[in-house]
C-alpha cells in the first residue's frame, strides 16, 4: 500500500525518522524506500564501478530431480530410471527425459552441469546455501546472490536493482536475503501474477481512485508537514539529507520506465504465447522486461518440487512443462534482443533427489548429486560439464560444490573474488570463495 501518513520512529542512533513510501516487500522487512534509496546511493558513491551487468536466476522450489530432467539413467533399473524415456538432444551423445523435448532441443543454447554436489538435502538450508555460495552459518547471514549484486553495483535507473518474482523459498536459515549486508540490499518481492488478466503490481500500480494528480496534492501536504517537523527537530541536517531519497521513492513510484515495466500486456501476444500462458513463463518474461527497465538482478521462484508422493505424475502434468516451454524461450528472446551476451541465465534448485523411488511413486531428498544449468554472460552453449554414476547417486567426474557455483556467478557478474564486506558486528566477512567452474569461463 502506499502509506502517505508519516509516523515518528527512532533508529539506534537516536536520529528520529519518519515512516513515509512503504512499499512492497520492503515493508515487510521493516524498511521503507527512502530509506533504502539512501543507504543504496551511499554504497554506489563509495567507489563500486557501475558495469552494466544482469542476472535472471530461476529457483525451481523444493529440489528437482535430476533423474526425470536432465541427467536420466536409461539404462539402470527400472525401481531407479522412472517411467520415463530418455531422448536425444542438440549435443550428440547427450540425453534428457523425453518430458524436457524444448529443453532437449536448445541445448546448444546453454551450458549443464551434472556434476553437481549439494552437499545438503535440507530444505531452507537449500535455499540459503545454493543461492549464496555459502554454507549456513547460524551466526553469520551470508547475503543471497542478487543483494551482492545491489551491494556492490547499486541503482542504475529508478527500478530497485534485485527484484524477487513470487514467494516460493525458505527463509528460515536466511535463504534469498540480504544477510549482513542490510535490509535495503533485499529482494523488492513482487507476490502478483504476470499472467493475471488484470494483472498490477501491489504499492506500485496506485489502488483503484488514487490518480496521478491526486498523489502530487498528497506530495504537497507531505512537505508542509515535514516543513513543520524539521523545525523542531534536533537533528534538521540529517533529514534534509535524507529528503532526497524521499524525492527519489515518489520518483520510483511515479516514473514512466517504471510504469512501462509492468505493462506486460503490450508484448505482443505471439510472444507470450511462446513464453506459455502460466505463471512461470509470464514471469520469464517479465523478468526481460525488469532487465530492460534497470532491475539487475532478477529472481523467478516456482514452487512445488519437493516430489515425495506421485514424482511422476507431478512433473509431467504440472511443474515441467512451464519451465521446458518458457526457459528456453527466454534464452531465444534474450538472444533476439542483444541481451543474451551481458545477461548470465541461471537454474538452480534445492538439490537432487534419491536414485530409488520410494513406495509413493516418488524420490526423496539426495545430497549428493543434481544439476544446474547457466546460459549467456560467455557461458559455452552445449557444454556438459560433470558427470553422476550409473544410477545418478553420486558423481563420477568433475565435481562441483554450491560454493563453485556461486564463484561462477559472481565471475561473470562482475563482483571480485576477494570481495570484503562488514558484518554488523564490524568483523570483516569475504563474501565470495568458492572455484570457478573452468569450463565456463
Amino acid at each position: 500500500m502506499l502509506n502517505l501518513f508519516p509516523q515518528q520512529t527512532r533508529n539506534c542512533e537516536g536520529l528520529s525518522r519518519r515512516s513515509f513510501l512503504q512499499v512492497g516487500s520492503l515493508a515487510g522487512f521493516g524498511l521503507t524506500l527512502p530509506a533504502a534509496l539512501a543507504q543504496s546511493q551511499a554504497a554506489t558513491q563509495s567507489g563500486n564501478p557501475h558495469d552494466d551487468v544482469n542476472c535472471i536466476l530461476v529457483w525451481t522450489h523444493g529440489g528437482t530431480s535430476h533423474h526425470d530432467t536432465l541427467d536420466p539413467k536409461p539404462e539402470a533399473q527400472l525401481s531407479v530410471r522412472g517411467e520415463f524415456g530418455a531422448i536425444d538432444t542438440a549435443v550428440p551423445g547427450v540425453q534428457f527425459s523425453e518430458i524436457v523435448p524444448n529443453l532437449a532441443e536448445n541445448l546448444h543454447r546453454f551450458g549443464l552441469l551434472r556434476g553437481w554436489n549439494p552437499k545438503n538435502a535440507s530444505h531452507g538450508m537449500a535455499d540459503q546455501w545454493v543461492m549464496s555460495g555459502h554454507k549456513f552459518n547460524a551466526a553469520l547471514g551470508y547475503p543471497t546472490f542478487g543483494s551482492v549484486i545491489s551491494y556492490y553495483h547499486g541503482f542504475k535507473s529508478v527500478m530497485p536493482p534485485f527484484v524477487q518474482l513470487g514467494s516460493s523459498l525458505d527463509r528460515r536459515f536466511g535463504g534469498g536475503s540480504s544477510g549482513i549486508l542490510g535490509l535495503e540490499h533485499n529482494p523488492f518481492e513482487m507476490l502478483a501474477d504476470p499472467n493475471a488478466a488484470k494483472f498490477n503490481v501491489r504499492d506500485i500500480t496506485p489502488p483503484s481512485g488514487i490518480s496521478a494528480s491526486r498523489v502530487e496534492r498528497r506530495r504537497t501536504m507531505l512537505a508542509k508537514v515535514d516543513e513543520l517537523q524539521q523545525q523542531i527537530d534536533l537533528q534538521p541536517e540529517a533529514f534534509d539529507a535524507l529528503d532526497e531519497h524521499y524525492q527519489a521513492a515518489l520518483n520510483m513510484i511515479t516514473a514512466p520506465e517504471t510504469k512501462r515495466a509492468f505493462e506486460i500486456h503490450k508484448e505482443d501476444p505471439k510472444l507470450r504465447d511462446r513464453y506459455g500462458r502460466n505463471r512461470f513463463g509470464q514471469s520469464c518474461l517479465l523478468a526481460r522486461r525488469l532487465l530492460q527497465a534497470g532491475v539487475r538482478f532478477v529472481t523467478v521462484t516456482d514452487p512445488g518440487w519437493d516430489t515425495h508422493q506421485r514424482n511422476f505424475r507431478s512433473l509431467k502434468t504440472r511443474r515441467v512443462p512451464p519451465v521446458d516451454q518458457g526457459l528456453p524461450q527466454l534464452l531465444i528472446d534474450l538472444e533476439e534482443q542483444g541481451m543474451l551476451d551481458n545477461t548470465l541465465v541461471v537454474w538452480v534448485t534445492d538439490f537432487g533427489r534419491t536414485p530409488k523411488i520410494n513406495s509413493a511413486s516418488g524420490r526423496d531428498h539426495w545430497a549428493s548429486a543434481g544439476f544446474a544449468v547457466m546460459a549467456g554472460a560467455g557461458v559455452p552453449g552445449g557444454s556438459v560439464v560433470g558427470a553422476t554414476n550409473d544410477d545418478g547417486g553420486q558423481v563420477a567426474r568433475d565435481e562441483y560444490t554450491s560454493d563453485d557455483i556461486g564463484a561462477t556467478v559472481y565471475h561473470k557478474l562482475g563482483i571480485p573474488h576477494d570481495l570484503i564486506a562488514q558484518a554488523p558486528d564490524g568483523r570483516p566477512v569475504r563474501l565470495n570463495e568458492g572455484k570457478l567452474i573452468r569450463e565456463w569461463i
